[in-house]
């Protein structure tokens, strides 16, 4: 069983789980130095666009960022700052569509787009780090362990375990979560950004990609039906979410892993919260604070850290003890 009070305190005032999702987006400033970026090419004639902090260390964190996400949110962003400061280099990625640059192919990302995050952690190897960190936020969350646990005792050597944040580890749950009207304000967002990208893509592949009336989309079920799983060959929205749902492979990762999801957080279901040893595995751990909200954990502290920043330290000083 997990412990509600163990972990997250903040203030009375971020005790909400819509409070702390959006307060981040809305007022959260990350100071980096700039990436250097990289455009590294994939088997199908695509690319992946990468942002590389270096410092010489032998150690390196891969960071995935979530839906409609980017490498430089501030919640990329910090995770970055914290891990640089402890030692760490850092190699943030752009999902296929994601940063400002649409890809070359009829195909985007999705949530088991497991063979592109292998391409960046290859690529991440081969500059001859002795370890390697994957970190993920809520989709890239979901991406990274259903990565680790596809690999499972064939994960490479050199990985040394994972830390995630607010996974949709069970995508039709959550899916259906997102869908009440309490949660439309999110679905409007996601399903703006969403239909501006559709958009450009229908009018490169105008043969295959058609936005006729996207705007009656209301929630993940109708888009990921009518875009995400044909594009991505899966029969439909449900053959997708059972699919690529890391919570049905949690119990084959081999490496430490810890999974941190807010018991507040608007956008997970409860199967989002496995308990039993049986699901987790014997190398999986969840951590539910009570608060957080969706890639939340705010604090208001001298050195700008959130709270999900601190934890990402401690965990990774464990991995390389």
């Amino acid at each position: 069983m997990y412990d509600h009070n163990l972990y997250y305190k903040p203030p009375l005032w971020l005790r909400n789980g819509h409070v702390q999702s959006v307060w981040p987006t809305l007022f959260r400033k990350v100071s980096l130095t700039e990436p250097v970026r990289e455009s590294l090419p994939t088997e199908d004639d695509d690319e992946l666009h990468l942002d590389w902090y270096r410092q010489g260390n032998d150690r390196l964190a891969v960071l995935s960022h979530g839906l409609e996400g980017h490498s430089q949110r501030p919640y990329m962003q910090g995770l970055a700052r914290a891990l640089l400061n402890d030692g760490w280099d850092v190699l943030a990625w752009n999902f296929r569509s994601c940063g400002g640059v649409m890809n070359h192919q009829p195909r985007f990302y999705h949530s088991g787009a497991t063979g592109d995050l292998d391409r960046v952690v290859q690529h991440g190897l081969a500059q001859g780090y002795g370890k390697v960190m994957l970190s993920g936020f809520s989709m890239g969350g979901n991406l990274t362990l259903l990565y680790l646990g596809q690999k499972s005792e064939q994960v490479d050597s050199r990985i040394c375990g994972a830390i995630t944040y607010s996974v949709p580890c069970d995508l039709a749950g959550s899916a259906d979560t997102l869908a009440r009207p309490s949660r439309r304000i999110y679905m409007q967002r996601f399903l703006r950004d969403l239909h501006a990208k559709m958009e450009e893509k229908s009018k490169r592949f105008p043969g295959l990609i058609d936005i006729t009336g996207f705007e009656k989309i209301r929630s993940f079920h109708e888009f990921d039906d009518r875009y995400t799983a044909p594009l991505h060959g899966f029969r439909d929205a449900r053959d997708y979410w059972d699919n690529c749902s890391a919570l049905w492979t949690l119990k084959d990762i081999r490496v430490p892993a810890l999974m941190v999801n807010a018991a507040d957080d608007p956008f997970l279901s409860r199967q989002c919260f496995p308990e039993s040893r049986a699901q987790l595995g014997a190398y999986v751990r969840l951590e539910a604070p009570r608060w957080g909200g969706h890639v939340g954990f705010v604090e208001h502290v001298q050195d700008g850290y959130y709270w999900s920043e601190r934890r990402a330290v401690a965990h990774a000083r464990t991995l390389v003890a």
